[in-house]
């Protein structure tokens, strides 16, 4: 924000250098520490304020083989996909420093600008709360955000554009404006009046103040790396477990009756899911053996290959946990217009919840965390269908053992597996929790509960049609 522009004062260009280095070097040795972390700087402004000029400057005090530089054109946003999936896959890993020419604020300020219908005060305040929401939750991950905007006076700006080189022209085409006309220029200061109390405020005349500037502001980012809390505060209020999962159903579909039933909801299935212009994102968590893998069968069954995906999620990669929690699911998501997933983005308040994998403060944030990221799917045309399959202990017992005895399905059974039973109640209150906490209105749990597969999957296949045709 501009209260943040405290007084400043030039450094020595050598001294600014060695530091910077100094301290892209520190932030680079925090991956997998306790302060781990990395470092996303948005860089946005008016026309010719000096933007590339500071970040070519930046690269010359910096080791340039560790500072990444982005930059695209705005794109308009359109409701088909959220405002942070076009940069999802570039959210830098620890230690990593990830520059972003263009960024959610350029294309909001492109649509606001624009756009056919131009978009209502009310709906750009709505983006730019959303937008810092997500931040906020990149900065609860380890992803520090710091946003920088360079400004330029309208008189100062109609003078660089005397004297720019022609070659250089098309590199200045920030938002498709025409930087010749004062009343768009008022209409962009305007805008981003909006948003930038929280950014920094450079002002573009002094060249020499300017890249100092810049680069003062991102040592200082660079050198507060605290160490992540792993204390929530308060205590954890623990929600009671629902009846239907300590006792599920126990009648049995007669194998007349489900295999026509089957068939034909298949099919209806497959139809709804092929025409919905919609993606859809079906998830499926749940006890082992509940029946995940045979669900998803017969939901594809009338499914050509091509038209589908299918996620299996296991334990995240080495790679991966050097990201936001969510980072390995943002980038699945651009695939086919009908997802499944067996096991999901839940695993932080389930299994890493339980076996400690996730410390307090990140499996309670992440109910908040888990929601956001899918109210931004519903808003940009998705459907999110949420399936928790509860089968009773005994007849996991049983399936564990036909699994041993079955030669293809021998693959399916571990070790862990077995122990996992040891923690049955546990996973019981995780799932309480969860549903209490992640239950939406646009994104409902449906909990099929029941020790008969056939019925199990004549209600998911129905579920399915229902949420469909419900919105």
């Amino acid at each position: 924000m501009q209260s943040q522009n405290q007084e400043f004062k030039l450094m020595d260009e050598q001294k600014l250098s060695v530091d910077l280095i100094s301290a892209q070097y520190a932030l680079k040795d925090t991956r997998g520490q306790k302060n781990a972390k990395s470092l996303v700087i948005l860089v946005n402004g008016i026309e010719l304020a000096g933007k590339g000029e500071a970040v070519k400057q930046l690269r010359e005090w910096v080791d340039p083989r560790y500072l990444l530089v982005k930059a695209d054109p705005p794109q308009v946003l359109d409701g088909k996909q959220p405002f942070w999936q076009p940069y999802a896959r570039f959210i830098p890993a620890e230690g990593q420093i990830q520059v972003l020419f263009g960024s959610w604020y350029s294309d909001l300020l492109s649509t606001a600008m624009h756009a056919s219908h131009p978009i209502d005060d009310s709906l750009f305040d709505d983006y730019v709360a959303r937008m810092r929401a997500f931040e906020q939750d990149l900065k609860n991950n380890h992803v520090d955000v710091i946003k920088i905007w360079f400004d330029l006076p309208w008189k100062a700006l109609q003078k660089r554009l005397d004297e720019i080189e022609p070659s250089e022209i098309h590199w200045h085409k920030l938002h498709g404006l025409n930087w010749r006309s004062q009343k768009q220029y008022d209409a962009i200061q305007r805008l981003r009046q909006r948003f930038t109390d929280d950014w920094y405020i450079i002002d573009g005349e002094d060249e020499a103040q300017r890249d100092q500037q810049f680069a003062q502001h991102i040592l200082k980012a660079l050198a507060h790396c605290p160490v992540h809390p792993v204390k929530a505060s308060g205590r954890w209020k623990q929600e009671k477990v629902p009846l239907v999962l300590q006792k599920p159903a126990q009648e049995q579909l007669e194998k007349a009756e489900y295999k026509p039933e089957l068939k034909k909801l298949s099919r209806k299935v497959a139809d709804a899911l092929r025409t919905d212009p919609r993606r859809v994102v079906i998830l499926f968590e749940g006890m082992d053996a509940a029946g995940k893998g045979g669900a998803i069968k017969r939901i594809v069954k009338k499914l050509d290959p091509r038209e589908y995906e299918i996620h299996t999620i296991a334990a995240p990669e080495k790679y991966e946990l050097r990201r936001p929690y969510l980072w390995r699911f943002w980038s699945k998501l651009n695939t086919e217009d009908i997802c499944i997933f067996d096991r999901s983005w839940y695993g932080r308040v389930l299994v890493e919840r339980i076996e400690g994998f996730a410390t307090p403060v990140e499996w309670q944030r992440a109910y908040d965390e888990i929601n956001r990221f899918e109210q931004d799917l519903i808003q940009n045309e998705t459907v999110v269908i949420k399936f928790w399959l509860a089968i009773s202990k005994d007849e996991q017992a049983a399936r564990f053992k036909a699994r041993e005895e079955t030669a293809h399905k021998r693959f399916k059974i571990t070790d862990d597996d077995w122990r996992n039973r040891e923690r049955w109640n546990d996973y019981l209150k995780a799932a309480a929790d969860m549903f209490a906490r992640t239950n939406t209105e646009n994104a409902p749990w449906h909990v099929i509960a029941t020790d008969d597969k056939y019925t199990a999957r004549i209600e998911i296949l129905r579920t399915i049609l229902k949420q469909l045709k419900g919105g």
